[in-house]
């Protein structure tokens, strides 16, 4: 199947949906906020007059306080209703069509795939971004191949099942392991990428929590360290773009490029992109950098 001209239907036939029980509950939620808000506007006038013969709005408020709180409560569940459609359908568009178009922008953003031999899918999921990848490979007519590096064996296994699908497996690799950790030697791959999966890690310790962040740039760390020199590396992400860019510029990154801003599940997302320097000169004064991440934090403690 081609990339381009794809619908919904066709990339949610093949890949399904990660977090599919997040849109249910939006859906569910929303159906009975509609629900409540048809009430309220039906029988409108009954439960003014219930609210009316309730001690507290007879004796206590003024005169019209009921129909007050009445039309108050419809109007809330009615745009609760809405907002909850909305975000279920952002949430549908973030997961299916906007990730396959994220996705082909990646590739792209590779200049040259023409001596790509290796490339890696850092958290692949059920493997668009890696079946994309893979597809670059086969329309290079390249031998090379793509790795997929999941934490769930369930996963890895899926994702072989959609890319026998896309009619890439001979190109695709998938390998369970810790993405703090990758599972590679140094040098080791001409391209990596990832798709709306750094923000996850350390999430156990609170997205906003400085263990969470920490946790974040060791990844980040690790893409550098597998990295061969003068290789690639693009990672679409939601929020936390600004501390990747700082930390890239940290390990002294070259071509490092932030896209303009794309709205994917109701957040901001940027994809970055940048490249490992073929080598690294040590001058005078300097340290040559380790590109493993080193923890310090609390090292006093």
């Amino acid at each position: 199947m081609g990339k381009a001209g794809r619908d919904w239907k066709q990339i949610y036939t093949i890949y399904g949906m990660d977090e599919w029980q997040t849109l249910l509950f939006l859906l569910l939620h929303a159906t009975i906020f509609f629900l409540l808000s048809s009430l309220f506007l039906a029988y409108f006038n009954p439960i003014c007059s219930f609210l009316q013969s309730l001690s507290v709005f007879s004796s206590v408020l003024p005169p019209g306080s009921a129909r007050f709180v009445a039309g108050f409560i419809g109007s809330v569940t009615a745009l609760s209703a809405v907002c909850l459609f909305f975000a279920a359908g952002s949430f549908a568009y973030s997961s299916l069509s906007l990730r396959w178009e994220m996705s082909q922008r990646i590739v792209g953003a590779v200049n040259d795939w023409s001596n790509v031999r290796t490339a890696l899918d850092v958290g692949c999921g059920r493997g668009m971004l890696l079946n994309s990848v893979a597809m670059q490979f086969k329309k290079e007519g390249s031998s090379g191949r793509v790795v997929g590096l999941d934490r769930k064996k369930a996963i890895t296994l899926s994702t072989l099942r959609t890319a026998g699908i896309e009619g890439v497996q001979e190109y695709v690799t998938c390998r369970e392991g810790d993405v703090r950790r990758l599972p590679f030697n140094d040098d080791y791959f001409d391209v990596v990428v990832s798709g709306v999966f750094l923000h996850r890690v350390g999430k156990e310790f609170g997205q906003r929590t400085a263990a969470a962040a920490a946790e974040r740039v060791r990844v980040l760390g690790e893409v550098v360290r597998v990295l061969k020199p003068g290789g690639v590396g693009v990672v679409w992400d939601l929020v936390h773009v600004p501390e990747y860019v700082k930390k890239l510029q940290e390990l002294r990154m070259e071509e490092i490029r932030v896209s303009e801003r794309v709205t994917a599940y109701l957040m901001s997302s940027h994809i970055v992109s940048f490249r490992k320097p073929s080598q690294h000169l040590v001058g005078p004064g300097e340290v040559r950098l380790d590109w493993r991440y080193i923890d310090l934090i609390n090292k006093s403690h």
